[in-house]
């Protein structure tokens, strides 16, 4: 082949025009097209685990929120009802004392409430609650440990009847029960005893 032979079938494309590459028989679009719709379903995916986690977290806090209002209703309605009595009227006491009572105080308030009537008659004890402050030191769905501080008027023999303010400290255990917070367990400075 000679030079002239060699030049004729060079072909060179007009100028701003550049060669055609092989085909491989594949659109651009559909694969552009594809991983478009497989991220925007990654998308969808991860937005509607992330909506329905934050769901539940929010609805987790909400019903830690109720329980804990609750848990601190029943707490400080327990101290007025642990608060308030009369020698003449224990068994209304016992009766209420008892009715919000669960577990391990239930049973010692039944097994000491003998005792506490013999005192509370022979010294004709008689108390009214009067304010009550509680705050709730941990809780969860269906328990809570409240402390519950109550001022009280109290009047016996002691006092010749006439009435002496004091506040009782208590902490209480509570336990839910169906709809219902129940005392588990009583703790006071006053109420422990020296082995």
């Amino acid at each position: 082949m000679t030079e002239t032979e060699e030049s004729a079938n060079i072909v060179s494309a007009p100028s701003g025009e550049s060669t055609p590459t092989p085909s491989t028989g594949r659109s651009p679009r559909p694969r552009t097209a594809a991983i478009v719709v497989a991220l925007a379903v990654a998308l969808g995916v991860a937005g509607t685990a992330a909506g329905g986690y934050f769901g539940w977290r929010n609805h987790r806090a909400g019903e830690l929120e109720r329980s804990r209002t609750e848990a601190r209703a029943a707490a400080c309605a327990y101290g007025s009802v642990l608060s308030t009595y009369n020698a003449a009227d224990l068994d209304s006491y016992f009766a209420a004392v008892l009715e919000r009572a669960t577990g391990a105080w239930k049973q010692e308030f039944e097994s000491t409430s003998a005792d506490l009537r013999e005192v509370l008659i022979q010294g004709q004890v008689q108390s009214t609650a009067g304010t009550v402050e509680c705050a709730i030191a941990t809780s969860g769905t269906d328990t809570a440990e409240a402390i519950v501080v109550v001022d009280q008027s109290i009047a016996s023999v002691g006092t010749q009847q006439q009435p002496r303010r004091g506040q009782l400290s208590i902490t209480l255990s509570l336990a839910k029960s169906g709809d219902r917070w129940l005392t588990s367990k009583v703790s006071s400075p006053l109420l422990r005893t020296n082995p």
